[in-house]
């Protein structure tokens, strides 16, 4: 299942806020994780959204490679990290994945940094 489909896209106003007032989250260098349990219907077990700081990245080339890099890291390892997971207890959440890093990282990096973060996700998930 190495698909990213528009229905895995957080883009619901109220969970987005919910999850950043209401949610748990932790660092991983380069990335801030903020997630929350829900128990709203939904398609798949994950509904996630990424950001990049406009702050940090001013030209919206850079802030687009970095989520590029980052939606693709998230595409290859979800299945084998989070959904079976997720799938075992029957439970969904939602996910926000913002780049907190100062400048733009290899992919290389960046996807080792994500299998991290999805087992540091995955222990968390499993307590």
């Amino acid at each position: 299942m190495y698909t990213f489909k528009k229905e895995e896209r957080l883009c619901n106003k109220k969970l987005i806020d919910g999850l950043f007032h209401n949610g748990s989250s932790f660092l991983c260098y380069p990335f801030k994780a903020s997630w929350m349990f829900v128990d709203v219907p939904q398609k798949f077990p994950v509904q996630i959204v990424f950001s990049v700081a406009k702050k940090r990245f001013k030209r919206a080339v850079d802030r687009n490679l970095i989520k590029r890099r980052m939606r693709e890291a998230y595409r290859l390892n979800k299945q084998q990290y989070l959904y079976d997971l997720l799938l075992s207890k029957e439970k969904k959440i939602v996910l926000s994945l913002g780049y907190i890093g100062k400048e733009i990282s290899p992919y290389d990096f960046t996807e080792k940094k994500m299998l991290k973060l999805l087992a540091q996700l995955s222990a968390e998930i499993a307590k």
